[in-house]
């Protein structure tokens, strides 16, 4: 018969590393199966804001999309490990997890839709407007602006700050008018929100890293054939070495633009701030519980 045609949609503006990286993956599985195998790519909201198409793909009505494994915590308890401050000691260990049999068991169990590759999302540090934190201690009283998740809300109260949700399109202007003291994220995200326009200080806590992840729709993956998935699997796997370096080239632009604006980069003693979460995971329970001593006794 003629070709087999993916769909593939997702929210991300295209000079997006994860955007490149799919670009790529979607060449070499042309080039792996001679065109018998083909993926579409349908970018920037297309088809449909991340929420729409993670829905999408778990009805089975788009092929393959994007998620960050945050998004799934609700659905999947264990898989809020991966996002507690500081369960990785380092990107060796992050990867070493993620790539592995963690990873994948992980991968393999996601309602509707299963997981190819994990992507780089990078780091998430705290940056501040008007006082820099060099050390923890340094969090007391501070209104942190976090997205809406419990392990983050949580990890900005175990410091003695005051944690405080807004959506990511109010969060500028909430920073210039001192709504909140500060915020964290990714550098490329601290670059393209314009924060460094307000955020003078930005601390290398790196307390947290989120990846990206790219799903298949269950319905999609059991109709193709072992040939077929070997050639996903293989271009994804590909497509996640390729994106890791278009990261670090993100994060290496982000970091001179923002210095050009004179932000000041603070490098700090992570294990003092890792010190102060064991209340945090104290609270955990059941699946989440075992999943953070899996990921903790990966050496």
């Amino acid at each position: 018969g003629g070709a087999r045609i993916l769909k593939l949609g997702h929210g991300l503006p295209t000079d997006h590393p994860v955007h490149e990286a799919m670009v790529m993956m979607a060449e070499r599985v042309g080039e792996l199966s001679d065109g018998r195998l083909q993926i579409q790519l349908y970018p920037a909201g297309m088809i449909g804001s991340e929420a729409e198409c993670l829905k999408q793909v778990q009805n089975g009505q788009l092929d393959l999309s994007k998620t960050s494994t945050a998004v799934l915590e609700s659905s999947v308890p264990e898989i809020t490990a991966i996002g507690l401050p500081y369960v990785f000691r380092d990107s060796d260990h992050f990867w070493k997890v993620l790539n592995g049999p963690v990873g994948r068991e992980l991968a393999e169990h996601l309602p509707g839709m299963r997981g190819l590759v994990y992507y780089d999302a990078g780091k998430r540090s705290f940056y501040t407007t008007k006082k820099p934190v060099r050390k923890a201690e340094d969090l007391k009283g501070m209104k942190i602006r976090t997205q809406q998740s419990r392990s983050a809300m949580d990890m900005v109260s175990a410091f003695g700050g005051a944690p405080t949700p807004i959506p990511w399109g109010e969060l500028y202007t909430a920073l210039s008018q001192g709504t909140v003291d500060g915020a964290e994220n990714n550098l490329p995200s601290f670059e393209t929100g314009r924060h460094m326009e307000v955020c003078k200080y930005f601390t290398f806590s790196e307390h947290v890293m989120v990846p990206d992840l790219l799903v298949i729709s269950a319905d999609t993956w059991d109709s193709l054939s072992e040939q077929q998935r070997k050639w996903l699997e293989t271009a994804a796997a590909e497509s996640g070495v390729f994106q890791r370096r278009l990261w670090e080239e993100a994060e290496k632009r982000a970091r001179a633009r923002s210095e050009e604006q004179g932000v000041e980069f603070i490098p700090v003693d992570k294990a003092a701030f890792a010190a102060k979460m064991e209340p945090v995971y104290a609270s955990y329970t059941g699946k989440t519980a075992d999943m953070i001593r899996r990921i903790r006794e990966v050496k």
